[in-house]
């Protein structure tokens, strides 16, 4: 059975062919790119789309070779504006429905972009792969461990795409960052540290109220137990609330233990401990605000993460960031595209950073520019068979670290792990928080 991949992946090929025939031979890789023809756009749908969605939704539309056909979203403004968005800049509007799963049935998708609340990620994704769309999806990959072992065992039997947005895998200077850690560059590494900080005001004590007439609550909640509505959730502080968020552990902090697990070739650890809390404020949030996750490789190498969501004091001058240590020297990375190198004096001896403007602490779209490098490499995928920069194996890694933290945070003690599937050991207590507790008819189902 030819699928659509399979016809983009031909007409991308027989188009590259037929131009070698004729006199544009000067024509490189993406000039071929430009010249399929209108019936081979990706055509996306995209899913959830109030903040960091609509974002997205207008940064897929700029690339070349992509429509946006539908977006889809529980609250019925957030689906309007993003259309409008959306209109302005691809010349046609695409359909506006609450139920991501009408877009799922139609022939006019081709792919989907999730960027919902995070536990809807990876459910969205699987019912996405399931129907046969490639997937873009925001971090964290899951909101549980299970959902991430169930994504990679999706991928393989569906035999679709899957791009994971820790986008910073895509952006050129950190790159070449990273091969400089994995180079020598400072020497044999046997530490890193990554931080997230920010001044996140407080969300006061939610009421029960009435659900508004633009939200679908019901959908909202999907895989989660239902609850009822309060007026303090929607639409970011569900982050905040372990029913529903995974705390800034995965919220920020997966972007920065994937860079540390990237350029020191590590992947699941052998002990987690994690320490933290709700220490800001008297309201509702569950979370924690502040947070340090230690993670031990056989006594031979360890990573840090420093969370504070409610204090923004910067750590070697940036809000965000990871550094090296080495026996030579150390490297820093942070939320801009580039790095600096220090000697073993604390010297810098190499710096690279772009020009480009960067706003870690954005809501919204702290890098449109460099984000459209990593979506250009899921559509080389999807057309040529490109390698992904950050497959499903690396968004369930860097998801599964933090879960991993979060399971310590809460039971209150270290874990133990086994190092070849990153599973807890001999820790019933533990255990209880690898899967979650499910909706009945929205459990996760290969």
């Amino acid at each position: 059975m030819t699928t659509r991949r399979d016809f983009l992946k031909k007409a991308f090929l027989g188009t590259t062919v037929l131009s070698l025939g004729n006199t544009f031979t000067n024509l490189n890789a993406k000039s071929y790119s430009h010249i399929i023809g209108s019936n081979d756009k990706i055509k996306i749908a995209a899913i959830g789309v109030h903040s960091r969605g609509a974002a997205l939704a207008t940064n897929f539309v700029k690339q070349k070779g992509c429509v946006i056909t539908y977006v889809c979203d529980v609250d019925k403004r957030a689906a309007a504006r993003c259309a409008a968005a959306v209109e302005k800049v691809q010349g046609s509007r695409p359909i506006e429905v609450t139920d991501f799963r009408k877009a799922l049935d139609s022939k006019d998708v081709d792919a989907v972009i999730v960027a919902t609340p995070d536990h809807w990620h990876a459910l969205a994704s699987l019912m996405a792969m399931q129907a046969g769309k490639e997937v873009y999806s925001e971090k964290p990959a899951s909101y549980c461990p299970s959902e991430g072992e169930i994504l990679i065992e999706a991928v393989k039997k569906y035999n679709r795409v899957y791009q994971i947005g820790t986008q910073r895998r895509s952006w050129p200077n950190v790159i070449e960052g990273i091969r400089s850690v994995q180079d020598g560059i400072i020497g044999n590494v046997y530490f890193g540290k990554a931080w997230y900080t920010n001044n996140r005001p407080s969300i006061g004590i939610g009421k029960e109220t009435k659900v508004p007439d633009w939200l679908d609550w019901d959908l909202w909640q999907g895989p989660a137990p239902r609850r009822p509505y309060k007026d303090n959730i929607v639409h970011y502080n569900w982050h905040w609330f372990w029913h529903w968020g995974t705390g800034e552990a995965l919220n920020n902090g997966t972007h920065m233990i994937d860079l540390l697990c990237w350029g020191m070739g590590l992947d699941f650890p052998t002990k987690v401990n994690a320490i933290g809390g709700r220490y800001y404020g008297n309201d509702d949030w569950e979370t924690p605000d502040t947070q340090v996750i230690n993670f031990d490789y056989n006594g031979k190498k360890s990573l840090t993460y420093e969370g504070r969501s409610c204090n923004s004091k910067t750590v070697e001058g940036n809000s965000v960031g990871v550094m090296f240590y080495g026996d030579k020297g150390s490297l820093l990375i942070t939320g801009t595209n580039g790095y600096s190198v220090f000697d073993m004096d604390n010297k810098i001896i190499k710096e690279q950073y772009s020009q480009i403007a960067i706003d870690p602490r954005n809501l919204m779209n702290p890098a449109e520019t460099l984000d459209a490098i990593h979506i250009n490499n899921f559509f080389d995928a999807i057309r040529k068979g490109t390698k992904l920069h950050a497959d499903v194996n690396i968004g369930h890694l860097s998801s599964l670290l933090m879960q991993l933290g979060n399971i310590s945070t809460r039971v209150g003690h270290t874990l133990d792990i086994d190092p070849l599937n990153g599973h807890i050991l001999h820790d019933e207590e533990a255990d209880k928080y690898w899967t979650r507790e499910y909706q009945p008819t929205f459990e996760m189902k290969l």
